[in-house]
């Protein structure tokens, strides 16, 4: 079933919008925008109020003798680059360490590249860990570590608290993950399972000078939730992580490990995640280098140049993936019902969830379009319009795909090839649903990674 023309150019238009926002997080460009040296000192532009670092921004400068580079996260390997390829050879204390999903691995000179699991750690992420700490450890006082973070280092940077296994602590963040639990609940249990997160590569670093650059893929740019904030203070306790375990019903079912740690933690026999205080923040700096705010403020460029009637739905959106799915559908409604005078895009930025009840093949950004199309059907939802909702690395959820593409043909494209779409979207099967239709949003790997973005295009 072919799509008629005017939807294929907003298809078209669609996916370029999408790329503005992928090209807008640039690691290897946001890197280069906040180093420069002189090339006996090196100077690292400083964020301001959660903003991102520009020409005016102030600067941390330091006579290093060496400069320790480690890079983890889904854009590690781009960060990397751009940092060798702006310090001098003479400051760098021998070859860095690189840890990134399987998807983004490439040689780097100048490093050793790890390539590990996401969403689930794997063993070769505990190998990586060790490699990081192992390395930073080496820094010394007046030296500096200079520590590259992106999207997905929870994931990638596994190294349990004893007596905990991997295997444990894999299963225990599957099971956050399956019964919907937000990014903040996932990164607050796992840094009181970790030696690396919630500050603990900090301690790693001291007593050497510490400074991060991070790109953030957390909503509203929480440094310590990003990457479960391997650098920076932690509020969170392991009351905390308890009260969530508890919350979400898994409590009884994670391993015994995992309990016994926590239950260690609450009872004071295992030092909590160091707080703000912590005099070993006394030599540590963050810069922001970039985030899915800033992403968005580039689709939304990108679309009023494509003489867009832009509305921004939301910066923060959240929630279950289908309930959004429905309400943005509700929204899209009113607006066509009230008529267009000119074309409007929809634009929205954030990270929903879905709470695991069937058994298919998905993530939240297929299930939100899966869910659009249902909703569209269900609405009457008339007129010209295209739906993308896409992760900008690049990989939603455990498939190849980035996330949906979807038309008002899309559910009769589904039913043609056999595919009860209704039946999908309850067995979490959006994947096959949209392969079927050939909705499926495929970018490969990015290179980044800022969350997801949300294109919604209606035409008269």
């Amino acid at each position: 079933m072919s799509q008629p023309a005017t939807q294929q150019a907003l298809r078209k238009e669609a996916a370029e919008l999408f790329q503005a926002g992928i090209d807008a997080a640039d690691p290897y460009l946001a890197v280069q925008r906040s180093l420069s040296t002189d090339g006996l000192r090196l100077e690292i532009a400083l964020s301001t109020k959660n903003k991102t670092p520009n020409d005016n921004a102030p600067k941390r400068t330091g006579h290093w003798p060496k400069i320790h580079v480690i890079a983890f996260g889904k854009a590690a390997c781009n960060m990397a680059k751009a940092a060798r390829d702006i310090i001098p050879e003479s400051l760098l204390a021998g070859d860095g360490t690189i840890v990134t999903n399987y998807e983004n691995a490439a040689q780097i000179p100048g490093f050793k590249v790890i390539g590990a699991g996401h969403p689930i750690p794997d063993e070769a992420g505990l190998q990586g860990s060790r490699l990081i700490t192992d390395r930073i450890t080496n820094a010394q006082s007046g030296e500096l570590a200079l520590v590259l973070i992106s999207g997905g280092g929870s994931a990638l940077l596994p190294y349990p608290r004893p007596p905990i296994t991997l295997e444990e602590k894999a299963q225990t963040t599957a099971s956050l993950l399956a019964c919907g639990a937000t990014i903040n609940q996932v990164n607050c249990v796992r840094k009181h399972l970790s030696m690396i997160k919630g500050g603990g590569l900090a301690r790693f670093a001291a007593p050497a000078d510490l400074h991060a650059l991070i790109l953030s893929d957390v909503l509203g740019d929480d440094l310590s939730a990003i990457a479960s904030g391997p650098t920076v203070p932690d509020e969170t306790r392991f009351d905390d992580a308890v009260a969530i375990l508890r919350e979400k019903g898994i409590w009884e079912s994670i391993p015994d490990s995992v309990k016994y740690v926590l239950q260690q933690g609450t009872a004071g026999n295992i030092p909590e995640t160091p707080k703000t205080d912590d005099e070993l923040f006394n030599n540590a700096g963050h810069t922001l280098i970039g985030s899915n705010t800033i992403s968005l403020k580039a689709v939304v460029k990108a679309a009023s140049q494509l003489d867009y009637d832009v509305r921004v739905y939301s910066e923060h959106l959240n929630g279950e993936a289908k309930d959004e799915a429905f309400k943005l559908a509700s929204y899209a409604k009113s607006l066509l019902d009230s008529g267009l005078n000119r074309p409007i895009a929809l634009l929205a930025g954030g990270e929903t969830t879905v709470t695991l009840t069937g058994q298919g093949l998905g993530g939240r950004n297929q299930e939100m379009g899966l869910a659009f199309s249902l909703a569209a059907e269900r609405l009457a939802l008339q007129g010209n319009w295209v739906f993308l909702s896409g992760g900008t690395d690049g990989r939603d959820g455990p498939t190849d795909a980035a996330g949906a593409l979807i038309d008002p043909q899309s559910l009769a494209r589904m039913r043609a090839a056999g595919i009860d779409p209704g039946a999908r979207l309850q067995d979490n099967d959006s994947y096959r649903a949209l392969q079927a239709s050939n909705d499926l949003l495929i970018t490969g790997a990015t290179g980044t990674n800022v969350a997801d973005l949300q294109v919604l295009l209606l035409r008269p």
